[in-house]
């Protein structure tokens, strides 16, 4: 199915966007899902991003390890579960592929390096969230942004930067003014729109059921793209394309077809 808008060269992402790679056909947030929504023609990608103990940025959606790797057997007990607790040297040894299906075993987590050189070399986009562990929001900002503008130093479209935490986007914007940022919402509590403003952003990216003719047009009014998450519904998508909304985010990379842009 192909539901698409016009191109817009005033914004340069595409409108689909492929959730935590592809993160149902193959364990989310690694490259082995990045090549699925890539084989499928999807050409910007949603990843969360996090730093280990010392520092390394990686990818990984929770707080924990439990749920997408080999953690509780490969740690032993009694160790935290805590991703951010951990150095890259052990986060790196985790297998994050079996939880899916076997066809993934021994799938690891990349770092946010690794997938920024598989995007690069592309040509693909890219869209950050922001993951921090508690406590560390301000700091984890900065860091991925300075990665971020490292790692697409010279090579065009600069990925874009979310996060659902003020502190997280303060730190991206001190670091990198220069990088795009954009606002993730649950909900769109009172003064959402200032927020964004004050950090500088670019869009707001929100639940897609909360999206509406009247806050649309807020955005808009305020120079703001609208996004949405998770849209796994044809309808849904549609009355969102209808809407206007510039960006739609998915974990049915099999069901909609990305339009060429």
């Amino acid at each position: 199915m192909k539901l698409m808008r016009p191109h817009d060269p005033f914004w340069p992402y595409p409108q689909w966007i492929a959730h935590r790679g592809a993160g149902k056909l193959a364990p989310e947030n690694t490259l082995a899902a990045f090549r699925a929504g890539a084989a499928l023609g999807y050409r910007m990608f949603e990843c969360d991003v996090k730093l280990s103990a010392e520092g390394v940025p990686f990818l990984l959606h929770d707080d924990t390890l439990a749920r997408t790797t080999n953690a509780h057997v490969a740690l032993g007990a009694g160790l935290s579960d805590v991703a951010g607790e951990h150095p890259w040297g052990t986060l790196a040894l985790l297998d994050a592929g079996s939880w899916h299906s076997r066809s993934f075993a021994g799938e690891p987590l990349p770092t946010f390096e690794a997938i920024a050189r598989y995007c690069v070399h592309n040509e693909f986009f890219l869209n950050i969230e922001i993951k921090p562990t508690p406590g560390t929001e301000y700091h984890t900002g900065q860091v991925v942004a300075r990665h971020a503008a490292r790692l697409w130093h010279g090579a065009g479209t600069p990925p874009l930067l979310s996060s659902f935490d003020l502190s997280a986007l303060d730190g991206a914007l001190q670091a990198q003014p220069d990088l795009p940022r954009a606002l993730l919402l649950e909900t769109l509590w009172d003064g959402w729109l200032d927020a964004a403003v004050r950090l500088g952003c670019v869009a707001v990216v929100c639940d897609h059921v909360l999206w509406d003719a009247s806050n649309v047009a807020q955005a808009r009014s305020a120079g703001l793209r609208t996004l949405s998450y998770t849209v796994n519904d044809e309808t849904e998508a549609q009355r969102l394309i209808t809407l206007g909304t510039d960006g739609i985010i998915t974990d049915r990379v099999d069901l909609f077809s990305p339009s060429n842009q």
